[in-house]
């Protein structure tokens, strides 16, 4: 079976209606024949049929065993960092998302530390693993400078220097159309289902995907106690918007490419640099080649005047293209990291990431793509 229909037909009908449509079961609690004994429900926090839908879907879709949905991607964040104890460290990739890193800051208050490497570099990755590295935590491609880090080469490497390693690839920027981090060696695949797989920014969702029962049974438990669960309502939402992830991100990755190529022509004029793995010069094109479907719908990209002031002016200019947070849904979007999404990344840290002041970055959405370069053309003449 293709992915495509895979995707389609692994959302079954009810059996108990035979509607087409997933039912959203909005309740809290389910009536027990007698304490513990129940149709597999007994209180939503724990589980509820909607919910396990959507995670079913999502395990089918990354090839794994089991997954979790829960209230945002960086709740799902919070649940895989609640496996450590303190002493214990992480190896991550240094232009992480700067909502992760925020997090990561807080979880070294309690003792688990993060060395943040070029993940490009998988001998700078595995230099820096010893005896007390838990996780290695890898976004690609990376938000937003679109580096490309080789999942296969890491993972093999990474568990022959240290056996208990897990590594964890956010994979919130390809999504399962693109590729599939557990067959290239990972251990949990982490999205914030709020971008590509919801697709239509209207849900805050996060989900996890492992390939072990034991990941499963020590995160279950994690997302039973502290209960950041997603709602019948946003799991419906989720898998409703799922429903057209290939055709949007098929869509989405040709518009991208063709405004990456329109950014390129302007790089003697006022862009100094582009950003995005399809184009042939990009450092980390042929990984991206061998472990991607396409090559995604995000486009960087920086001024030759490196400045916030610069980026603002266009990223305040552009008419199809919204300011705001986000990405990954039907309508285009443009977005200044320097000031929103890593504003909370210290500045040294940034700018070693490559996250320049007039970085900009743009999603792109399902418009005809003339329109797109005709608005991004506007602003920067």
């Amino acid at each position: 079976m293709k992915e495509e229909t895979k995707l389609i037909q692994n959302i079954l009908s009810d059996p108990l209606t035979g509607a087409i449509s997933t039912p959203i079961y909005q309740t809290s609690t389910y009536v027990q024949e007698a304490p513990g004994v129940h149709k597999g429900f007994d209180y939503t926090r724990t589980n509820n049929p909607t919910r396990k839908i959507l995670e079913d879907l999502i395990t089918s879709l990354e090839y794994g065993y089991a997954s979790l949905a829960f209230s945002s991607g960086l709740a799902s964040v919070d649940a895989i960092l609640k496996l450590l104890k303190c002493g214990d460290k992480i190896v991550a990739v240094d232009d992480i998302y700067g909502g992760t890193f925020r997090i990561l800051n807080l979880y070294k208050k309690l003792g688990i530390s993060t060395k943040f490497v070029d993940s490009t570099n998988v001998e700078e990755v595995i230099s820096v693993i010893s005896d007390k590295t838990k996780l290695v935590w890898l976004e690609t491609p990376t938000n937003p400078t679109l580096k490309i880090s080789d999942i296969e080469s890491i993972s093999k490497k990474s568990k022959s220097k240290n056996s208990k390693i897990l590594v964890v690839v956010d994979n919130t920027f390809a999504s399962p159309a693109i590729q599939n981090p557990l067959i290239l060696g990972a251990d949990i695949v982490i999205h914030s289902a709020t971008k590509y797989l919801a697709g239509h920014s209207d849900v805050l969702a996060g989900l996890i995907t492992v390939k072990s029962p034991y990941l499963y049974e020590k995160l279950k438990y994690i997302q039973n106690a502290t209960g950041g669960v997603l709602s019948p309502i946003d799991c419906w939402l989720t898998i409703r918007g799922s429903q057209t992830l290939y055709l949007r991100v098929k869509k989405q990755s040709k518009n991208a490419f063709q405004i990456a190529s329109f950014l390129e022509k302007k790089k003697n004029n006022c862009v100094d640099q582009v950003y995005y793995p399809g184009l042939s010069h990009h450092k980390n094109h042929l990984i991206a080649v061998k472990q991607q479907r396409y090559f995604g719908g995000i486009v960087s990209f920086s001024m030759k005047n490196d400045t916030i002031e610069s980026a603002k002016k266009i990223v305040t200019s552009t008419k199809f293209f919204k300011l705001a947070e986000s990405l990954g849904g039907t309508k285009s979007l443009i977005c200044h990291p320097a000031t929103m999404t890593h504003k909370s990344t210290p500045l040294n840290i940034r700018m070693n990431a490559g996250i320049q002041d007039s970085l900009i970055r743009l999603s792109m959405g399902i418009e005809n793509v003339e329109d797109l370069i005709e608005d991004i053309d506007k602003v920067l003449k």
